[in-house]
């Protein structure tokens, strides 16, 4: 498994750094098909050395291009669709940190919004900290809560039982 992650880390950060300036202008061009992808995304993937990468393209809100390249795991005959999940770990801190920063610019959240406020019934065991916690502090894990990790890492709940069972996890360390 954990080398599985390793490679799934290589593939992902690389490939997705180097497609952004490739995908970025055909999806402004609205109709403009993605001609020329399948052979880059092919030639970067041998350039990285990485053995299989996802690929989608989402314009307001629809996905406008979805593909999966190469197998899963070297040595291993399952290949990637677009479907395939991918042990992406903390790459997905500055994801998060990047999409809220455009909910910022375009005014549907502040940086000190109380979290509760977008997430409903969202609830930790302090109802101070519930009430108090910022979008700010949720990036700058500021609300004392320890590594969440087993509460989704391959367990069968879904996004909003995780949220309703973090409510559970105690402090291991203070607010702020």
């Amino acid at each position: 498994m954990r080398r599985s992650m390793q490679l799934s880390f290589r593939a992902v950060l690389p490939a997705s750094l180097l497609l952004l300036p490739l995908v970025a202008p055909a999806v402004e061009a609205q109709r403009a098909p993605l001609r020329g992808l399948d052979a880059y995304v092919e030639r970067a993937m041998r350039e990285w050395q990485v053995p299989g990468l996802a690929v989608a393209v989402v314009k307001n809100d629809s996905v406008v291009f979805a593909r999966g390249y190469g197998v899963r795991e070297i040595g291993r005959p399952e290949r990637v669709d677009e479907h395939t999940v991918f042990a992406i770990a903390s790459t997905t801190k500055a994801m998060s940190a990047a999409t809220l920063g455009m909910l910022v610019d375009e005014g549907k959240l502040k940086w000190d919004d109380p979290a509760a406020q977008h997430l409903r019934g969202f609830q930790l065991s302090d109802p101070y900290v519930t009430r108090e916690l910022t979008v700010r502090d949720l990036l700058s894990h500021r609300s004392g809560l320890p590594r969440g990790d087993l509460l989704w890492w391959a367990s069968p709940y879904t996004r909003a039982e995780v949220l309703q069972r973090v409510r559970h996890l105690q402090p291991d360390r203070s607010f702020r």
